[in-house]
């Protein structure tokens, strides 16, 4: 099973933490990341400016060099670029794979997040998609509509390329999201020991 960690540095330093700490904790999820064997870490700091995005991406970067683990930046792919990332991963409101296609490197991994069957089915191109959400998470607002294994499902049969199932999924849920379809999982909390009942594996 693929497992995606995304990043998310307020909920794993505390809203009040400073970038410093914050960093510095980053740095030790991606060790532990690496160290574990995950296999992609999507750096998912959507507020950061370029150049301190561009920092923790070199030391993702830095840190897996050697390993199995690949590092994709979220939808920055000027940043993915210009730092050497394995990848980038695409809001489903972003450019068209197909357009990023042209501009990277061979070999180099496009996902995109999907959240219906009709999304998915335009993925193509993509090396994989992460589709959610599945289950209620803390990551998104009460309220947000969820698609629940039968919708996971019917992305998988949709989808050209493997499905990752991201939003609310504890270890206690890998079966269930196997047993859909699913390429694997992708998450916030998930790799978050005090989100998660169980730690992942």
């Amino acid at each position: 099973m693929i497992r995606c960690l995304v990043t998310d540095r307020r909920r794993l330093a505390g809203a009040d933490a400073s970038f410093d700490r914050a960093r510095q904790l980053l740095l030790a999820q991606f060790e532990t990341a690496v160290n574990t064997g995950v296999d992609f870490i999507q750096v998912r700091e959507r507020d950061l400016e370029a150049g301190q995005l561009a920092a923790l991406v070199d030391a993702a970067m830095s840190l897996a060099r050697g390993t199995t683990s690949r590092i994709v930046v979220n939808d920055r792919l000027d940043v993915a670029l210009a730092c050497g990332a394995d990848g980038v991963h695409l809001r489903a409101d972003s450019i068209p794979t197909a357009d990023a296609r042209r501009i990277v490197p061979d070999g180099f991994l496009i996902g995109r997040s999907v959240h219906a069957p009709a999304e998915a089915m335009a993925a193509e191109g993509c090396d994989y998609v992460i589709a959610g959400t599945v289950f209620p998470s803390r990551s998104k607002a009460a309220g947000t509509t969820v698609l629940g294994i039968e919708g996971l499902r019917a992305i998988v049969r949709a989808s050209p390329a493997p499905v990752l199932a991201i939003g609310g999924v504890t270890a206690d849920r890998f079966d269930d999201v196997a047993a859909a379809g699913a390429a694997g999982v992708a998450g916030i909390g998930l790799f978050l020991p005090f989100d998660s009942p169980t730690p992942a594996p």
